[in-house]
């Protein structure tokens, strides 16, 4: 059934549309424009058509934390990393379960609003969550794994290192990192007044989007590419409820029409290209900070397609390093597929131009030729010295197996990491004794089909122990 334009324009009758802290704004990356956090209409983009980065002087509840009264604005001191610390510390030693009431016991339960102050101010009744984050952090290098996880250190052998540490975003609500963004720019929607919200989507945020807009009540559109996305994480959008729109296409063509639908029919759009999003994707970093009691490691290695997380990870270090919170930046190093690598043909060339691609890679997640925050990553490899590289697909299976056969499992996109990190360990990049921590972005579950052996239906055995022993005699020893 179509859709109303004028249904999904904010109800200016109902409610007022609330706002930011006027210590929140939005400045463009590429000429350094400032505006207001909040517009009459959402604006996504600065006038010169570059892209916008969430400004914000972080200010901490003096009072729930620290039990002094807090300061006028003219007073304001900003606090030691050792206070950031403790606050931080002590929401984290609170139930992680979700409770039954809400407030700010609930807030504290989320790996992304815990640290709310770094992400985004939002009124407490605004902030729609399930919650998400809590992520695990695996360490699976040969060293510091443990000898009663012999299949994790297989990780550590097959990357070539000692201290290596894997976050699984897989383990959000939802089974991908899209929560942690999702969380903060479907609470905005909220505060806006949003009538209906809507993105271009290879699957994982179709599939977060579509859970946290039924959350709060909100239709939910999804524009896909007509081919190549797991039908895992189109089944997820489908029971949420969203409206799937299906384009000829890719993923880039998905992202130039949604951009433009959302701009004439007042929808409100959250592709990472919407900058309170992105910022919710900080709290993957500040996290695993916090789970390695605030000593950065030399490396973060993440897979690499419309650049979000490089961006917003990327971000998350230098607030926390700036804040005293940790003593160094991590190096970054964005892998891409091959197929599909628009920002390491930039890297290669010093970035003195920006390229595009049409994407090919069994990788869907980062099947993207043309990514939005290009100029944000580009700034979050050169401050960390970081560097960008690519992986083909074959490589990508290969250490996608070993992550499988650990135990613990991840989409296709998410072996982009430890492929990398192989490659970069090969080529004396980075160090064996260096520590190391990779991203898995997806679940298994995302994609059931692509690199993993599938079972034959014409392999039934006669139900008896002879027959058993045979099927068993050149697999396993007994």
């Amino acid at each position: 059934m179509g859709t109303n334009s004028a249904d999904l324009q904010p109800d200016q009758s109902n409610s007022t549309p609330m706002s930011l802290p006027a210590t929140v704004s939005l400045r463009c990356v590429e000429c350094a424009t400032l505006y207001p956090a909040v517009e009459n209409q959402p604006r996504y983009r600065c006038d010169c058509g570059g892209v916008l980065d969430v400004e914000m002087i972080p200010r901490p509840a003096l009072r729930e934390a620290f039990e002094v009264p807090a300061a006028p604005e003219s007073e304001f001191t900003p606090l030691s990393g050792a206070h950031w610390r403790q606050l931080f510390d002590q929401r984290a030693s609170l139930p992680l379960t979700w409770l039954a009431g809400t407030g700010t016991a609930a807030l504290d339960a989320s790996g992304v609003w815990r640290y709310r102050e770094l992400i985004l101010p939002v009124p407490e009744p605004y902030i729609v969550s399930r919650p998400e984050g809590n992520t695990g952090l695996y360490p699976v290098g040969i060293e510091h794994c443990g000898d009663d996880r012999p299949g994790h250190r297989q990780i550590g052998y097959y990357a070539g290192l000692d201290q290596l540490f894997l976050k699984h975003e897989g383990e959000n609500p939802t089974g991908s990192f899209k929560d942690r963004g999702m969380t903060a720019g479907v609470s905005m929607a909220h505060l806006l007044g949003a009538r209906a919200v809507a993105c271009a989507s290879t699957g994982n945020t179709s599939a977060s989007l579509a859970s946290y807009a039924a959350q709060l009540g909100l239709p939910c559109i999804v524009f896909l590419p007509a081919t190549h996305v797991a039908s895992g994480k189109l089944a997820q959008s489908l029971a949420y409820g969203a409206t799937t729109v299906q384009i000829e296409g890719d993923f880039d063509a998905a992202m130039r029409l949604v951009e433009q639908v959302c701009n004439e029919l007042g929808i409100y759009l959250l592709n990472s290209l919407n900058p309170y999003r992105v910022e919710g994707q900080k709290a993957i970093g500040f996290e695993l900070l916090q789970q390695l009691d605030w000593q950065a490691p030399d490396w973060l290695v993440l897979p690499a397609g419309n650049l979000g997380n490089t961006s917003a990870i990327g971000k998350a270090f230098r607030q926390a390093h700036q804040m005293g919170l940790i003593s160094h930046l991590p190096r970054i190093a964005a892998i891409q597929a091959a197929g599909a690598n628009p920002f390491y043909r930039s890297f290669i060339n010093g970035f003195k131009r920006r390229e595009q691609v049409q994407a090919r890679t069994i990788a869907t997640a980062i099947k993207i030729g043309n990514p939005v925050s290009y100029t944000r990553a580009r700034r979050v490899i050169e401050e960390s010295n970081g560097v960008v590289d690519e992986v083909t697909d074959d490589e990508i299976l290969a250490a996608k197996s070993i992550i499988d056969r650990s135990g613990i499992g991840c989409e296709p996109a998410s072996a982009a990491t430890l492929a990398g990190a192989h490659k970069l360990v090969e080529r004396g990049i980075i160090k064996r004794e260096e520590c190391v921590v990779g991203i898995l972005t997806g679940n298994l579950l995302k994609d059931s089909q692509t690199g993993i052996p599938q079972d034959k239906q014409d392999n039934a055995i006669t139900a008896n122990i002879k027959a058993v022993k045979r099927a068993l005699a050149n697999k396993i020893s007994l």
